[in-house]
């Protein structure tokens, strides 16, 4: 009896047979293995890109730069003092730049507040991190909260492009006059 239960539960190589468990245990073994993207923080992490030790979030408000009083000290000459803050909204970091000398990138583009999405790239002056994290684990429900970025693009057009109205061709002249 006992090999029976053992060839059922076991395949040859002796780890978990998941299809022949009841369904109970095999949500359980799938939540398990679902769940070993454990990070350094309770809110994600900052991977560097080319080795180290990541850098563990452990707030929703993090202010990041040179000086010991921010949460996240880089010991870096060409991080400002107070280089940038990453605030948790809605389940997403949102990154925004404090007037840094050399600038904040997410995905290799400069911003000045801008969502980052799990596995983006944050630049931090010439350093690159991966920004780990799971939305669902830190509260996200639906589709991601809106990007900035949207907000730049839309001031880029005038009031009058923006509201469908074209602009007045200085050649043609009026419409409701009479020509001469």
């Amino acid at each position: 009896m006992t090999g029976e239960i053992a060839k059922r539960f076991y395949n040859r190589e002796g780890s978990p047979n998941l299809d022949s468990r009841p369904r109970e245990d095999r949500r359980a073994v799938a939540m398990s293995e679902e769940n070993e993207n454990e990070f350094a923080g309770a809110f994600g992490q900052l991977t560097p890109i080319g080795g180290g030790d990541p850098i563990p979030l452990i707030k929703d408000k993090l202010l990041i730069g040179r000086r010991r009083h921010c949460d996240i000290c880089l010991d870096f000459p060409n991080v400002s003092s107070q280089h940038c803050r990453m605030t948790l909204e809605h389940g997403y970091w949102f990154i925004r730049d404090l007037n840094s000398r050399n600038g904040t990138k997410v995905d290799g583009n400069p911003v000045l507040r801008k969502r980052a999405d799990p596995k983006c790239k944050v630049s931090i002056a010439r350093h690159t991190y991966v920004l780990e994290y799971d939305p669902q684990v830190l509260g996200a429900y639906g589709p991601p909260p809106a990007d900035d970025d949207y907000i730049d693009e839309v001031m880029k057009s005038s009031l009058m492009d923006r509201a469908g109205v074209a602009r007045r061709d200085p050649k043609k002249g009026f419409f409701n006059r009479k020509s001469e």
